[in-house]
């Protein structure tokens, strides 16, 4: 298990992929490398999402984080020092698997700052 966590998923408290997330661990959750947090959610279902963070790219689905998969890397390890965690907003995901996460877990690996990869609502 990671001493701490590289990345931090949050997601909407009762919805479909915090759902996905706690029956079908993808591998960096089982490993320790991801934990998943759920989070309040508002009428219509969507992540309230904290105020704190610095979002440094949001992008429309998962399958994104897959084909863009440079930039989250180049993002995230141009972002510099500070102090706030750095985001990844997903706009809308029906679940989260291992290759689509694969770009944002390694990326978070080498920052020196917390990586929270935010979805913000179910596709």
């Amino acid at each position: 298990m990671a001493e701490r966590p590289a990345l931090i998923i949050q997601v909407a408290r009762g919805g479909a992929v915090g759902r996905q997330l706690d029956v079908e661990k993808p591998r960096s959750v089982a490993s320790g490398d991801a934990v998943v947090e759920a989070g309040p959610a508002d009428e219509a279902g969507a992540l309230v999402a904290p105020d704190h963070g610095e979002v440094v790219l949001s992008l429309p689905s998962p399958e994104a984080l897959r084909r863009e998969g440079e930039e989250v890397r180049r993002v995230i390890g141009e972002a510099g020092e500070g102090v706030e965690p750095l985001v990844v907003v997903v706009e809308a995901a029906e679940e989260l698997r291992d290759e689509e996460l694969s770009a944002v877990v390694q990326a978070s690996q080498k920052s020196a700052r917390p990586v929270i990869l935010r979805v913000i609502r179910d596709a």
